[in-house]
């Protein structure tokens, strides 16, 4: 790159680019990658607005209703759901289907993918409420800085229960040790990975590993002292607020010697415990690797499977930049920074061949998200104001829920590589093909099949605003392509499906509600709006 396009380049210094003028298509694609699904009003709103008044609009609203606060107001912390999780979906799928901060929310769900907490493998009463915790701390710093959010989520009781650093105590001399789970992850999956990594994201030359297992024991050190206080696993009463106050430390169970850090720094011994993990997380958050292991992940959740190398170096750009505070990893900017990128606002062709042309071309869109695009897009209510939602995580529903992976390596890894494709054969990684395979392809399909008609669990959609389109199929099925993929369908499919929506007679209402059904379901189920671009 010469030097007078380094100076143009977004992000080059830290600044992001501004948004593209917005069209109805590119408005639902942006709605897509960066909120929650597109509607009509939506879409109008980003259109005339413009992005950049939409996204600030949107980093500005509040956070909504406490989601722990609307559980308990619906008995869901009655003792008799204290051994499960059950109440979790209700609240979660609640604030995902009524949110106005749709982008707080998108971003929230990107988190809870890169920083795992679940309530599977977790040993303790009332999972449902220590997950409400968790997505609402995720609600509170998914805007601010990065060392503020890995400050809170090192200290929250749902991820240390989860990875099992409550309650880790130092060396007694008679056989225990520190827990080095929470130590070990902290490293590979939330900040900086396995191995040394360019600005672009691409392996260093030479490739060195990040840290090796005594460094893990060093932090794991660090982390000892730490508790839940009044948490008893064995004991169901509650649910307490606890479970949403940062750890308590216990100077008593803390190992005070001297520590060595991944900066190659020392903190002495006799460092009190408080003050020891703020500078072993300041320690791990100034480490190169975590710009670009950062940036690559959210680009992958929000945009695309194979960002291009400049890519995730623009974005590492913006997330290395000192913020008003002078602090880095301002994550507002950084997701500014993804959903802005000209990679993220690639022209479509139609006449180009179906393989993507470009590196950053999509990515297989995540099963809870097309759900969720229905739901909002289907004016979607609770008639008793409960939103029963069952776990639809099963490979014969959707076979993703929101806080429902089944370790803390996510629903899927970041480089998975599905055997034997063209992908594989091109060098490209496809994370979500990992949950994809023959029966969760038919599982998808065949629950639309059994929720588009009258939902159920008194979940109910609206088809009013679709009905009234019925009659001209033409519009229904323009209108609906639009919203759900953002024109990326290819002419000859919109006209297949059309002509199938077209072949139900519509002599009543019921039959016009066919109609709408059978356009959502074709939509949704065609392999080009499956890939969101």
């Amino acid at each position: 790159m010469s030097a007078a396009a380094a100076v143009n380049e977004p992000g080059c210094a830290g600044e992001v680019a501004p948004f593209e003028a917005m069209t109805p298509d590119r408005a639902a694609r942006l709605l897509a990658q960066g909120g929650l699904g597109a509607t009509p009003d939506e879409v109008d709103a980003v259109v005339r607005d413009g992005a950049d008044v939409w996204f600030d609009a949107q980093v500005a609203l509040p956070v909504q209703d406490s989601v722990w606060d609307w559980a308990r107001a619906r008995g869901l912390d009655n003792r008799l759901y204290a051994r499960g999780d059950y109440g979790l979906d209700h609240a979660l799928w609640w604030r995902l289907c009524t949110a106005r901060d749709v982008l707080r929310q998108r971003v929230v769900l990107a988190l809870s993918e890169i920083f795992v907490v679940s309530p599977l493998n977790m040993v303790a009463y009332w999972k449902q409420f220590a997950c409400l915790a968790w997505w609402e701390l995720l609600e509170r710093h998914c805007f601010g800085s990065f060392r503020a959010l890995l400050g809170a989520i090192t200290l929250s009781p749902a991820m240390g229960v989860y990875l099992s650093m409550r309650g880790s105590a130092r060396a007694d001399g008679q056989g225990r040790q520190p827990d080095e789970n929470y130590a070990r992850e902290l490293m590979q999956l939330f900040s900086i990975g396995l191995t040394t990594l360019q600005l672009d994201g691409t392996p260093s030359r030479p490739q060195t590993e990040t840290y090796d297992g005594t460094l893990v024991s060093e932090l794991a050190r660090v982390f000892t002292g730490w508790d839940v206080d009044g948490f008893n696993p064995l004991d169901p009463e509650g649910p307490f607020d606890y479970l949403r106050a940062p750890m308590d430390f216990h100077a008593d169970r803390h190992d005070d010697g001297a520590k060595r850090l991944i900066d190659g720094s020392v903190i002495p011994a006799g460092t009190p415990g408080p003050v020891a993990l703020a500078r072993a997380l300041d320690a791990v958050c100034a480490h190169p690797n975590v710009g670009p292991f950062i940036a690559r992940q959210l680009i992958q959740r929000l945009v695309c499977s194979n960002p291009s190398p400049d890519y995730v170096r623009r974005v590492a750009r913006v997330f290395n930049a000192a913020g008003p505070g002078g602090e880095r990893g301002n994550l507002a900017q950084v997701v500014r920074a993804v959903l802005s990128d000209p990679e993220a606002r690639p022209t479509l062709d139609h006449a180009a061949p179906v393989a993507p042309a470009s590196l950053a071309d999509g990515k297989l869109r995540e099963p809870m998200l097309r759900l969720l695009q229905w739901l909002r897009l289907a004016s979607v209510r609770s008639t008793d104001g409960q939103w029963r939602f069952p776990d639809v995580s099963g490979s014969d529903a959707m076979g993703q829920a929101p806080l429902r992976a089944p370790s803390v390596f996510n629903f899927f890894r970041p480089g998975h590589v599905p055997v034997q494709t063209g992908m594989a054969r091109r060098g490209l990684v496809a994370p979500e093909f990992q949950i994809t395979n023959e029966s969760s392809v038919m599982g998808y399909a065949n629950f639309l099949l059994a929720v588009l008609p009258f939902g159920g669990n008194g979940i109910e959609p609206d088809y009013r605003r679709w009905m009234a389109l019925a009659d001209t199929p033409d519009d229904l099925v323009a209108q609906l392509v639009r919203y759900l993929s953002g024109g990326t369908l290819r002419p000859e499919t919109v006209t297949t499906i059309r002509d199938a929506v077209a072949s139900i007679a519509v002599s009543s209402d019921t039959e016009r509600r066919n109609r709408v059904v059978a356009a959502f379901f074709l939509i949704m189920t065609c392999p080009q709006y499956l890939v969101q671009r």
